[in-house]
């Protein structure tokens, strides 16, 4: 059997017929999710956490991915420590400029230059909608490097913003972060990070480690009224879900916390390498990651 077979199964330590359950469980788990992923014409990997048990499952879940929006996790977390360091006012207001605004997902790039709103509303757009000039603006404000040196501390190898958004007439070396200034990792785009890496913020957000406990539910909250839900438990019922999601031409990803009866689960995965570019709701990637989704939260028990 190869390694990507074993697919880098974890169980939690378990005894006697309980175990080999939880095996034959997982095991299944694991071909079902290979019947789907096989079939797809694209770079699928993954990585999902059991938050009541302990049991994961992943794919090529070290790997480093490209995150498009993701990364604004990453972003927002910076955001709520240097609030709790007190070097971050979150009441106090940012400008919108023509120079911060970019085309894509958003409302900010409607608004007149000179409008004004507090950091903590921009902060949420930048979640809620995934605007992107939200996320410049925020960037402006906070820098890129610090959000790396914070993840750095945090124990995160992979997870860093190379850039501010620069999409239309806006050129690509604005915002640099110096990991961003490395040729090598130009091919990220604006930020790199890995499935299992994501599912670690996840988890200290759901454990409210991340900050605080009164800042972790804050994320908690905005991540929930996060308004794209065309990938994770995109068709399931009863259950809540607070996440981010990310898109590009050639790519579909999102990360997220799905509040299902037998959970909650914590998972991250990344849909790259498509062939064709869909911006439809019905991407072939979203649909892939609705599919896995709904197979780990009924598999991974």
């Amino acid at each position: 059997m190869t390694r990507r077979d074993f697919a880098a199964i974890t169980l939690m330590p378990v005894l006697g017929s309980a175990a080999a359950q939880a095996a034959n469980d997982t095991a299944g788990l694991n071909s079902k999710i290979h019947e789907k992923v096989d079939a797809f014409t694209g770079k699928v990997s993954l990585f999902a956490r059991n938050l009541k048990n302990g049991q994961t499952y992943g794919l090529l879940e070290d790997e480093p991915v490209r995150t498009a929006s993701t990364i604004k996790l990453a972003i927002l977390a910076e955001c709520f420590f240097e609030s709790a360091e007190g070097r971050l006012d979150l009441n106090q207001p940012l400008t919108v400029t023509s120079a911060a605004k970019v085309t894509g997902s958003g409302l900010l790039q409607e608004l007149s230059d000179g409008d004004q709103l507090p950091i903590r509303d921009v902060m949420d757009l930048m979640i809620v909608m995934s605007d992107n000039t939200a996320t410049n603006l925020i960037l402006d404000r906070i820098g890129g490097d610090p959000v790396n040196a914070r993840m750095a501390k945090l124990g995160l190898t992979q997870t860093r913003v190379m850039r501010k958004i620069s999409l239309g007439s806006k050129t690509q070396s604005t915002g640099v972060t110096e990991e961003g200034r490395k040729p090598e990792n130009a091919k990220w785009g604006i930020g790199r990070s890995s499935p299992k890496e994501m599912v670690e913020i996840l988890e200290k957000i759901y454990a409210g480690e991340m900050v605080s406990k009164s800042a972790s539910d804050d994320m908690l909250a905005i991540l929930k009224r996060q308004r794209d839900h065309n990938g994770l438990g995109r068709d399931m019922k009863d259950v809540t879900v607070a996440s981010k999601s990310g898109a590009l031409d050639h790519l579909r990803s999102d990360v997220g916390i799905l509040y299902a009866p037998n959970g909650p689960f914590a998972m991250a995965v990344t849909v790259d390498d498509m062939p064709e570019i869909n911006w439809t709701p019905d991407n072939p990637g979203s649909l892939l990651i609705s599919s896995l989704s709904e197979l780990i939260v009924a598999g991974l028990q």
